[in-house]
Parts: structure tokens; C-alpha cells; sequence
């Protein structure tokens, strides 16, 4: 049996149509709408959707609890999610799996920003630019305190922003409800900064001179 495509270690089981070629059932986990465009039709997407599902309900449950409740964390969330609605908007072919990996390939960023290691003969990532708009983001975002000291804007630790990346990502899939070729996440952000501004503006008009 042929090498994995991919990893080229394991035994490869399973043929991937996005790609045309065989891989691993480890490699397919991974890479499963994450780095790879998997058609709605595919037998392995089709078989652990469900099960990808409930993962991504519970941990949207466990993680947005706590970001709503922070202020902080509410803010570089907002920042996370400026530039996909910004890509929504102007590229009405922009999904929710386009939204997704655009997150997962700043997540891989952020979660690589403190390691200047650069390993010979390994091929670089392909850039997403929607991906390289929500890292810029992210790493100019600064929370600003109420009561302005010394040192009013704070600074975000990658556990933060990582944190908050994955809130958005188990977003996204919750929200695209198996078909992440559709924009639920996408129209969905666009009603919420909708009423954001809604609300800046109301909230300008009742404030007094």
C-alpha cells in the first residue's frame, strides 16, 4: 500500500478528491477543512461531520461564557472579527470555510509568534491574506481601561489571543451548521456590527454636550 501524500509515513487509506491523491486517516483528521477545501460530497467529511459537530457545539459552550463576561477578551474578539466581516462584505464569494481558514491560518501565526526557529528544507505555508488581516489585527490590538493611568492600553498574551481565536473559529462552525460553503457565520456578522453601530450612534445622541 502507498506512502500518505502528505506525511508520507503512514499507510494511505483514504483518497482525498479535493486534493487527487491518498491519504492517512491521521492526515485526513487534521487536514480536514482546515488546510483542505473538502467537497460537500466526500464519504469521510460526510462520516465525521456529526461528529466534528457536537465537538465544536461543546466547545463553543465552554469558551464564550467566559469571553462574554470579559471585557478584554470581548474586545479582541470584536478585533478578530473586523476583518472577516470587511472580506464578507466585499467578496460576496468569501464563506464560512473561507472565514474559518482564514482563522486557523492566524491561529497557526499566534501560536508561533514566540518561536524564531526556522527549519531547513520546510516548505512555507501558502499566505492567506484574509488569514495575514486578522494576525495584523490581533497584534495591533490594544485594550484601552476606563480610567486612563500610566499604562492605559494593555497588551494581549498569545493565551489570550488564542483563547479568543478559537472561540470565534467554534463560532463560525457552529453557525455554519455543516455547510460551510454557505455565509450563516458571515450574514450573522454582519446584523451583529450592524447593531454595534447602531448602539455608538445612540449612544452619541443621548450624551450630553
Amino acid at each position: 500500500m502507498a506512502k500518505c501524500s502528505q506525511c508520507y509515513q503512514r499507510k494511505a487509506k483514504r483518497h482525498c478528491p479535493a486534493l487527487g491523491s491518498d491519504l492517512c486517516p491521521l492526515c485526513c483528521g487534521l487536514l480536514r477543512e482546515k488546510k483542505i477545501h473538502c467537497p460537500a460530497n466526500c464519504p469521510f467529511l460526510i462520516r465525521h461531520r456529526p461528529y466534528q459537530e457536537k465537538k465544536v457545539i461543546e466547545k463553543k459552550q465552554t469558551f464564550s461564557k467566559d469571553i462574554l463576561q470579559d471585557e478584554r477578551l470581548s474586545w479582541l474578539t470584536l478585533n478578530i472579527e473586523a476583518p472577516l466581516k470587511e472580506y464578507g462584505e466585499k467578496t460576496p464569494s468569501f464563506a464560512d470555510r473561507d472565514a474559518i481558514l482564514a482563522l486557523e491560518y492566524a491561529r497557526e501565526k499566534v501560536e508561533k509568534e514566540k518561536s524564531r526557529i526556522v527549519l531547513p528544507f520546510k516548505a512555507e505555508e501558502p499566505k492567506n491574506d484574509a488569514g495575514e488581516a486578522i494576525f495584523k489585527s490581533i497584534e495591533q490590538c490594544r485594550y484601552q481601561k476606563k480610567i486612563i493611568l500610566f499604562e492605559g492600553l494593555e497588551t494581549y498574551k498569545r493565551e489570550e489571543k488564542l483563547k479568543c481565536l478559537d472561540n470565534v473559529i467554534a463560532a463560525v462552525k457552529y453557525l455554519a451548521r455543516g455547510h460551510p460553503e454557505g455565509r450563516n457565520y458571515i450574514q450573522d456578522l454582519s446584523q451583529r456590527f450592524a447593531r454595534i453601530k447602531e448602539l455608538s450612534q445612540q449612544k452619541k445622541i443621548l450624551s450630553p454636550p
